[in-house]
């Protein structure tokens, strides 16, 4: 053989280097390992201290790659993002959201995207301010007598309600606070939490019955589906009525979503697509920014220094006042302080991705069909790239530090062309909240200890978080 049969014959072999990770157990692979850990949160964070950024796990009969260093996030969504897809993993959430931007693939979600981006630019999201502002001053009011009172809240269910209203106003123009509505909108809410929860057990599973199979969880996801699409459903279809017989209005973001039409093609949404988007939006958009908000309050309960210099920026920007948009970038670290909670408790906490071909990561073979996921709440914690990556410190988000830190080292809402087409809209939302809340409130935790995260759909809190109101 040759020297350069040799060279050949040694490159072929580095590049099929296979990622370690632990070697599991037939049919089932790892799968006893994520329940013994303590669920999947617990078990990647092992695996990637165990093995490093590219650690090959086997759960069921698919090999997943547990990717966490930046370079490889960037190489997956953006450099060599055309050999990946959302991947068959979805064929387990589209019962949920249906073929809406989250779930669908190509030249249809491309088409999608490109009729709703407009609504959800950063200026287009300006149009929601007012009605974020009035339903947050809303939600103050209420908690006058709680706080009067020193009764103890459920902050995340307090933060659930807040975020619902918020995308119940802008996208629908509903205000579930009145009678009429307020007990379709809860028993909807509590409909979806179990739906997120049974898709996140099915996750975790190697395999899984068909939804047709009347099992007692399969039937009560499909009567919690059934409820869903009898609220959200009915006032889709009031509204195209609306818009047959009285012709095109714009309100909220459900009329742009009846209104818009390709410019390539002229062609609309049908009700079921218009219902997919709106589930999809309704649901996520509410679910992810209450999560945030709910660590974040845990967060500056446990750390009050930062709590005091939030006031002192609030209290000396707004001065007792409404904010306004205008007043948003006069108050940077109220921005960072969601920033940082999102770091460390990113909401969509695991994206997943499947290779169409093979390819390299890391120096490692990746074969065609792998299940890739990356995982912004290790890719946070990162020791090569954020100091104390435990520790909550708002300031890592001054323009400088990120100015000096990779792009991907910080993703909460993905990357590439499929960022969250929502992210302008949380962050305006969040950043209001955190100011209005801040203002007028300090809330008290009324727990001892450490609370850790748990797994269901998205990154909730493992037990209520419990907390007292005390008026600034």
């Amino acid at each position: 053989m040759n020297q350069t049969t040799n060279l050949a014959s040694a490159t072929a072999s580095a590049s099929r280097r296979v990622a370690p990770g632990p070697r599991g157990i037939p049919i089932l692979g790892n799968i006893p390992e994520v329940r013994k850990s303590g669920g999947l949160i617990q078990f990647y964070s092992q695996a990637h201290r165990a093995y490093g950024d590219v650690a090959r796990l086997r759960m069921g009969p698919m090999d997943q790659y547990l990717i966490a260093h930046p370079d490889h996030v960037r190489h997956v969504l953006v450099a060599n993002r055309q050999n990946y897809w959302k991947g068959v993993a979805m064929n387990r959430v589209r019962p949920l959201l249906g073929n809406g931007l989250f779930t669908s693939e190509g030249e249809f979600w491309q088409r999608q995207r490109r009729l709703m981006q407009p609504a959800f630019t950063p200026r287009g999201v300006t149009q929601f301010g007012e009605p974020m502002v009035s339903l947050i001053q809303r939600t103050l009011d209420r908690w006058e007598s709680p706080a009067r009172a020193g009764a103890v809240l459920d902050i995340g269910q307090q933060m659930m309600t807040l975020t619902m209203g918020v995308i119940a106003e802008t996208m629908l123009s509903i205000d579930i606070t009145r009678d009429d509505v307020a007990g379709n909108a809860a028993e909807a809410g509590r409909a979806f939490a179990y739906m997120l929860e049974y898709v996140s057990r099915q996750s975790a599973t190697a395999f899984s019955l068909p939804l047709w199979i009347p099992t007692p969880a399969n039937r009560r996801f499909n009567a919690s589906s059934a409820l869903i699409q009898d609220f959200l459903g009915g006032v889709v279809r009031e509204r195209r009525a609306a818009h047959r017989r009285d012709g095109p209005q714009q309100r909220d973001l459900l009329d742009t979503l009846l209104n818009v039409r390709d410019e390539q093609t002229g062609q609309s949404m049908d009700d079921r697509q218009v219902y997919d988007e709106v589930i999809t939006i309704f649901f996520a958009g509410h679910e992810t920014t209450a999560q945030t908000l709910t660590w974040l309050w845990y967060l500056l309960a446990k750390h009050p220094d930062v709590e005091r210099r939030l006031h002192d920026e609030v209290d000396g920007v707004l001065g007792g006042r409404a904010p306004t948009l205008a007043d948003l970038p006069n108050l940077p670290y109220a921005r960072m302080v969601v920033e940082e909670t999102m770091r460390l408790y990113p909401p969509a906490w695991i994206f997943v991705r499947e290779s169409y071909n093979d390819d390299e990561i890391g120096g490692y073979h990746i074969p065609a069909k792998s299940m890739i996921v990356l995982s912004p709440y290790l890719t946070h914690r990162h020791p090569d790239h954020w100091e104390r990556p435990e520790a909550f410190e708002p300031q890592r988000f001054e323009p400088e530090q990120v100015a000096k830190r990779h792009h991907y080292a910080y993703f909460p809402f993905g990357g590439g062309p499929r960022t969250c087409i929502g992210n302008n809209f949380a962050l305006q939302e969040a950043h209001l909240a955190v100011a209005m809340i801040a203002q007028r409130y300090r809330l008290r935790l009324r727990m001892d200890g450490d609370i850790s995260p748990k797994m269901m759909g998205t990154l909730r809190p493992a037990e209520p978080v419990l907390m007292r109101l005390e008026r600034r």
